[in-house]
């Protein structure tokens, strides 16, 4: 389900949970590269800044990794985790 972005609260947090969903749902396979800040603004109509809190809050979830002059990737799956 994909929540309104016009409902009260933070653009980033709303931002960060669409990408969660694209990941969820496969949309982002771990190991895919994940669309750079300045994409992710353009596509979904936020600031370069939202894009970037919403990127830091995929990392602080463990969902993506960011490789210093690579770019962001979804982040591999512990299958132990995952099945709990």
């Amino acid at each position: 389900m994909q929540s309104d972005r016009n409902q009260p609260g933070y653009v980033y947090l709303w931002l960060a949970e669409q990408l969660t969903d694209r990941i969820a749902s496969g949309n982002l396979p771990p190991d895919a590269p994940l669309p750079n800040e300045r994409t992710l603004a353009t596509e979904y109509g936020v600031s370069l800044g939202t894009a970037r809190h919403a990127t830091r809050i995929l990392r602080e979830r463990g969902l993506v990794i960011t490789l210093r002059s690579k770019g962001s990737y979804v982040a591999r799956r512990n299958e132990e985790s995952a099945s709990r």
